[in-house]
C-alpha cells in the first residue's frame, strides 16, 4: 500500500512540473529521481517521453533509455530531435547500441550510424559484423588492460586513467606486446598488493574467455558456470578485442526466453512487443503454424476413416476417442515442454538421449497404466451403476482402453521427449517442438495405436 501511495505522489508531482511548463523545474525534478522512477514515468506517460528524455542529463538519459523496452526506445528516438538522437546514440555503450541497431530496419540503420562519431560509427560497424547471435555482437571495446611488466602502481594509475569509460573494472586484463590475452586479474588482488609488486607475480594462468564467433547461448553457459561479471573476448588468434558483461547476457537470455515461449505456444517469434506489432504481422507470425498445425489435424481424419468400419461395428470406441487423443498429446507436450526446459538451463545434452528415453520409457508406462487404471474404473463405475451401458462386452472394452492409454501414454512421451532433441541435432531450433505440434503428431498416430488394440481384444467379437 505504501509503494502505491509512493507511485501516486510521484506522478502527481510529475503532472504538476510539466504542468508548470518551467524548463528548469523540469530538469531538475527528473534528475533527482531515480533512474527506474523515470522509466517508470515514462511506461505511464508515453504522450511526455520524448520530453522526459529531452531533459535529462545526457548521461542519465542514456541510463534510462538502456532499460525500457524496444517499442519506447524506437518512438523516442524517431521523434527525438535529429541532434539530441544523435548525441544520445553516441553516449550509448557500443555493446547497447549495436543491440539496439539491430532491432531497427536496415534503412533507419544507416540513417541512424551516419549521425555517429567517426570512432563510435568505426566501432558500431564492427560489431555489426559479426553474426547475428554471436558473443561479437554483445561485447564492448571499452575495458581495461595492463601488460604483464607493469607494476600495481602503473596499473592503479591506469585504471584511475580509463576505467571511467569502462562498464566494468572489476576485472583487470593482462595482454602481451602482441595483443593476446594471457590472464585475468581480480581489481582485489592489485589492492592488496604492494605497489612495487609486478603483474607477472600476480598471475596464475587461469583464465575463461570467449571467442567472438561463439553462439550467445554458450555465453550464457560460461557465465552460469563461472563466478564472473564480465569474461574478456578474443579472436581465433587469442587477440583480445572486448569483454561481454552479464547484464548483456541476462538481456539475450530474456529475449530468448520470450521467443522460446511465443514457438511452445505455436508460433513463430515476435520480433517486437505485442502491443507494437502490427495486425497483419500478428496474423502472419500465427497463421503458418495454424495452418501446419491444421493440415496435421486432416491426417487424424484420414486415420480416422481408415478405421470408418471399426467404428460403426463397434460405437462403443468412438465414445474414447477425444479421451485417448487428449491423453496422448498432453503427455507428448508435456515431455517436450520438460525437455526443451532443460537443454535450455544447460541440464542434458544431445549425448543424454538414451538416459532421456530410458527415463520416459518408464515415466510414460507409469503415466499410461495411472490414466488408464482411471479409464477402467469409469467403465466398471458406470457400467455396474447403470449409468451408461457399455454392452455386453464392457470388460473387454475397459481392457481396450486401458492398454490402448499405456501405448498412447508412451508413444507422447517418447515422440515429445525426442523431437526436441532431433531438432537440436540437426541445428534446427528445439523449441519449434512446440506443444501443439508435438499433440498434433501424438494424435494422428494414437489414433492407429487405439484401433490396432481395439481389433486385437474385440477381433472377432465386435470387430
Amino acid at each position: 500500500m505504501q509503494l502505491e501511495n509512493e507511485e501516486i505522489t510521484l506522478q502527481q508531482r510529475f503532472e504538476e512540473v510539466i504542468a508548470s511548463e518551467d524548463k528548469l523545474a523540469i530538469q531538475e525534478f527528473l534528475n533527482h529521481q531515480n533512474i527506474s522512477d523515470v522509466a517508470t514515468l515514462i511506461n505511464e506517460n508515453e504522450e511526455y517521453e520524448t520530453q522526459i528524455i529531452s531533459h535529462l542529463s545526457i548521461h542519465r538519459a542514456t541510463s534510462v533509455f538502456k532499460i525500457l523496452a524496444l517499442g519506447e526506445q524506437k518512438r523516442i528516438i524517431k521523434d527525438l530531435p535529429a541532434f539530441k538522437a544523435a548525441e544520445l546514440l553516441n553516449e550509448l555503450p557500443a555493446d547497447d547500441r549495436v543491440s539496439f541497431l539491430e532491432e531497427l530496419p536496415k534503412s533507419m540503420v544507416r540513417e541512424l550510424i551516419k549521425t555517429l562519431d567517426p570512432e563510435e560509427r568505426k566501432v558500431t560497424l564492427e560489431l555489426l559484423g559479426y553474426p547475428d547471435n554471436s558473443v561479437g555482437r554483445l561485447m564492448t571495446p571499452d575495458y581495461v588492460y595492463v601488460y604483464e611488466s607493469n607494476t600495481v602502481e602503473q596499473v592503479l594509475a591506469t585504471i584511475r586513467r580509463f576505467g571511467t569509460n569502462t562498464e566494468t573494472i572489476d576485472v583487470i586484463y593482462v595482454i602481451n606486446s602482441k595483443g593476446e590475452l594471457i590472464d585475468d586479474i581480480r581489481i582485489r588482488d592489485f589492492i592488496l598488493a604492494a605497489p612495487d609488486t609486478k603483474v607477472e607475480d600476480l598471475m596464475d594462468g587461469r583464465y575463461i574467455s570467449l571467442k567472438a564467433t561463439d553462439d550467445q547461448e554458450l555465453a550464457q553457459q560460461a557465465f552460469k558456470m563461472n563466478n564472473r561479471v564480465a569474461l574478456p573476448v578474443t579472436d581465433d588468434q587469442d587477440i583480445l578485442l572486448g569483454i561481454v558483461t552479464i547484464d548483456d547476457v541476462l538481456w539475450v537470455a530474456e529475449e530468448e526466453f520470450s521467443e522460446d515461449i511465443q514457438k511452445i505456444g505455436g508460433t513463430e517469434a515476435f520480433d517486437e512487443p505485442y502491443l507494437d506489432i502490427s495486425i497483419i504481422k500478428l496474423v502472419k507470425k500465427r497463421a503458418g503454424w495454424l495452418v501446419l498445425l491444421f493440415l496435421g489435424e486432416m491426417l487424424t481424419a484420414t486415420a480416422m476413416q481408415y478405421f470408418q468400419k471399426e467404428i460403426e461395428a463397434a460405437t462403443v470406441l468412438a465414445l474414447f476417442i477425444p479421451l485417448i487423443m487428449s491423453s496422448g498429446g498432453n503427455s507428448g507436450s508435456q515431455a517436450s515442454t520438460l525437455i526443451i526446459q532443460a537443454m535450455a538451463l544447460g541440464e542434458l545434452t544431445l549425448a543424454d538421449w538414451w538416459r532421456v528415453m530410458r527415463r520416459e520409457i518408464i515415466s510414460g508406462l507409469m503415466l499410461g497404466i495411472i490414466l488408464g487404471s482411471i479409464g477402467v474404473l469409469r467403465i466398471v463405475l458406470w457400467q455396474n451403476l447403470h449409468i451408461f451401458d457399455y454392452g455386453v462386452y464392457w470388460k473387454l472394452v475397459a481392457t481396450t482402453i486401458f492398454f490402448s492409454l499405456i501405448g498412447i501414454v508412451l508413444w507422447g512421451s517418447l515422440m515429445g521427449s525426442m523431437l526436441p532433441l532431433i531438432l537440436k541435432r540437426m541445428k534446427l531450433d528445439p523449441a519449434a517442438s512446440s506443444a501443439p505440434f508435438v499433440a498434433t503428431l501424438v494424435d494422428v498416430t494414437g489414433i492407429v495405436i487405439y484401433f490396432s488394440v481395439a481389433y486385437f481384444f474385440l477381433r472377432g467379437i465386435l470387430l
